[in-house]
This record gives structure tokens, C-alpha cells and sequence, in this order.
């Protein structure tokens, strides 16, 4: 097998539909048909023919998608089955053997394991706690050279919620330039705000950027699998060859949602419920965090739906995960998985209630390792 296994996505589909405190997703607690929709929308979808239709997407959901960027029009997006099929196709379009890429750690690490699959070399540039999680761009200018064909971003941030700031934005695009290097750039949290504040796209800024976005995650809609590249005619166009060697087309029901779900003031009341639910859910991990004694501490988040905190239990993370699980129900997420033991990411997009049940659970637990630890130094 050329490719390896993808640590994140193989245990959360393994144990997240089975557990009854699932703290392992960063997006927000879905919507169901009946409050995503009116009557009227719904009942467009019951006389919806199930055909193929347009396999880069329908051309109206394609000027909703492109109506989010500065100077797009539908023949610069491409719409796939969720940005997670965005990311192989836009890696495959751009990357041949031997290209290096740099890439914002810590991430979700879908594209570092594709980049090795295509025999392309990776490369990380770090995010740093101890700077609130901003980027080291001296790092990352000294990793880019004449071999750099990506720089490889996620704004807002998967795990650590930091939104780049529009000085490092500019700073990136210039390291770019000077190599003519892309800018891939995962921007699946965008509409995902603490400050209500939408963060700003690459798009528009570099004539070499390429982004991808959906809806499983600012928009609470995961089960549509609808995702999107956006970028310049001809690049999307060579990514659409390379999706119809994929999936060939998203779902005809899902595009048909995802139009009704993009319409603007539609758009607005969605962000508006999940940005509230986010600064809700941060307020009560925060006063969790501060009631540990210094077991946890994190940077709370800018956008997303998670908290990514550092902590200080002599335990590996992936063991932390696995006891939490088995022994009491709840399921998080192991900074192994993003290749930093002694973190955790929380899940912080769901129900108010549900998060205040499974943090009192997750008290219970880390009474009992107290306990444990006390018990063997005696």
C-alpha cells in the first residue's frame, strides 16, 4: 500500500457512531431537513428527478459558491464530495513526483498523507502556542525554495482555531511569489467566527491560489458531503478531469440543499445559530479549563469547533483516548493523531447540554487517574 493509514479518519469512523459522549468532531451539531428547509423547499426535493446531473455541479450552486469569493464566476468552482475529495483532487491537479510542499502544522493531515503517496516531498512549518498559535513565516521562508511547488494552509485553523491575521496573509503570498509556488489553502471553517468577523480568503490575493470549502463544517451540514474548489478557469478545469476519475459527481439532492443552504439570507441564519452555539460551548470550556489547576491549558480558539489544549497527566494521548473511551463513554481526540502527545482536541461545536454532561464525565475520569497516581506513589 503506497498510502498510509490516516490515523484521525480511521478511529473517529471506528468509535464515534458507538460512544455516547462523542467529543471528536470539529465542526456543529447538524442540521435535520425539517430545520435547514421550509415546506416549500422540501417539497422542490420530492419532485426532484434522480438523475447524474452536471458532475462539476450545478451551475446554480456553482454562482452560490463562487458569489462567496472576490471575481469568480461558476467556471472557476468545482464541486465534489466534500472538501476531503476537494484536497486528493487538488493535490493530484498540482503535485508530480519529487515536488515539495510546505505545510501549516499542526493540521488536519489528510494532505500530508496524499503529498507522500504521489512521491512528492513534505515539509511542516509550525504554529506556535507559546505566540497564540501564529505562524512562524521566518520558518516557513526558510523552508520554500525552487523546489516548493505548494504551501499547504488551513485558515481558520484545524485544531488550534487561529485565523491568520491579513499582515501574514500578505507575508505568505510574498514567500510564494518569490518561488512561484501555490497557495492551497483549506478554508472549510470559514464562516466560523468567535467576532462574527468572516475571515478572509486567499482568493483574490495571488494569481497561484487554490481553496477549498463545504459545508460539513461552519455550516453544520456533514451529511450532504458537499465540498468545493475554488480558483482560476484553467486550473479548476484540469481538477475536474481528475474528478471524473474520482466520484465523477456529487449527489444531485445534496447540490440541490446546498443551493437552498447558500441563498444569502439562509447562509447568514446558519452561521449566525453555529457562531453562537461556538461562543456558548467556549465559555463553558473555559471555566472547565480553569477549574483543572493547571492540568489543562489551551488558547482559545479564534473560529472552528474545537479546543486544542496541551496537558499535564503523565499519560499518552493516545492512551488518554482509548481509557476515556472504554472506561467511560467519551471519546476525544489525541494530539498523536496530529503528531503532538500531550494534547487533546475537544469537540466544542455540539449541544450545550450534551457538552456540559460529557465534561462532567470527563471530571469523573480524571478524578479517578488522581486517585490512581496517588494510589501508586504510596
Amino acid at each position: 500500500m503506497n498510502i498510509r493509514t490516516f490515523d484521525l479518519e480511521r478511529i473517529q469512523s471506528l468509535y464515534e457512531n458507538t460512544v455516547p459522549y462523542n467529543l471528536t468532531e470539529s465542526g456543529f451539531h447538524p442540521f435535520t431537513l425539517k430545520e435547514l428547509l421550509s415546506s416549500e423547499q422540501r417539497s422542490v426535493l420530492d419532485d426532484m428527478v434522480l438523475g447524474y446531473g452536471q458532475t462539476n455541479g450545478s451551475i446554480p450552486l456553482r454562482k452560490r459558491i463562487a458569489d462567496l469569493y472576490t471575481d469568480l464566476n461558476e467556471d472557476k468552482v468545482l464541486v465534489t464530495n466534500g472538501s476531503s475529495e476537494a484536497n486528493y483532487v487538488a493535490c493530484h491537479t498540482l503535485l508530480e513526483d519529487n515536488d515539495e510542499v510546505v505545510m501549516m502544522v499542526p493540521n488536519y493531515m489528510q494532505i500530508w498523507g496524499i503529498v507522500e503517496e504521489l512521491g512528492a516531498i513534505p515539509k511542516a512549518f509550525h504554529l506556535k502556542e507559546e505566540q497564540q498559535w501564529a505562524p512562524d513565516l521566518e520558518e516557513l521562508k526558510n523552508l520554500v525554495n525552487n523546489k516548493t511547488r505548494m504551501i499547504a494552509i488551513c485558515n481558520p485553523n484545524n485544531p488550534t482555531g487561529y485565523i491568520l491575521t491579513k499582515d501574514e496573509m500578505e507575508k505568505i503570498v510574498d514567500i510564494a511569489d518569490e518561488v512561484g509556488a501555490w497557495i492551497y489553502c483549506d478554508e472549510i471553517y470559514r464562516g466560523a467566527e468567535v467576532n462574527n468577523i468572516e475571515t478572509a480568503s486567499f482568493i483574490g490575493m495571488y494569481d497561484k491560489v487554490l481553496v477549498t470549502g463545504g459545508l460539513s463544517k461552519a455550516y453544520a451540514l456533514p451529511g450532504l458531503r458537499l465540498g468545493w474548489l475554488a480558483g482560476d478557469k484553467e486550473t479548476i478545469a484540469n481538477a475536474w478531469a481528475y474528478h471524473d476519475y474520482t466520484s465523477i459527481t456529487s449527489g444531485l439532492l445534496s447540490q440541490k440543499i446546498a443551493e437552498f443552504a447558500l441563498e444569502p439570507k439562509m447562509r447568514a441564519k446558519i452561521l449566525n445559530r453555529n457562531r453562537n452555539l461556538l461562543r456558548a460551548n467556549l465559555d463553558v470550556i473555559q471555566k472547565w479549563v480553569d477549574k483543572q489547576d493547571g492540568k489543562f491549558e489551551f488558547v482559545p480558539p479564534q473560529g472552528g469547533g474545537m479546543a486544542f489544549m496541551s496537558y499535564d497527566i503523565d499519560i499518552n494521548s493516545n492512551e488518554f483516548s482509548t481509557m476515556l473511551r472504554e472506561e467511560h463513554g467519551l471519546f476525544i481526540v489525541a494530539g498523536d493523531w496530529f503528531g503532538m502527545d500531550g494534547y487533546v482536541r475537544i469537540g466544542i461545536g455540539g449541544e450545550t447540554e450534551k457538552l456540559v454532561e460529557a465534561l462532567e464525565l470527563f471530571q469523573i475520569a480524571l478524578s479517578q487517574i488522581q486517585d490512581h497516581n496517588d494510589s501508586d506513589t504510596l
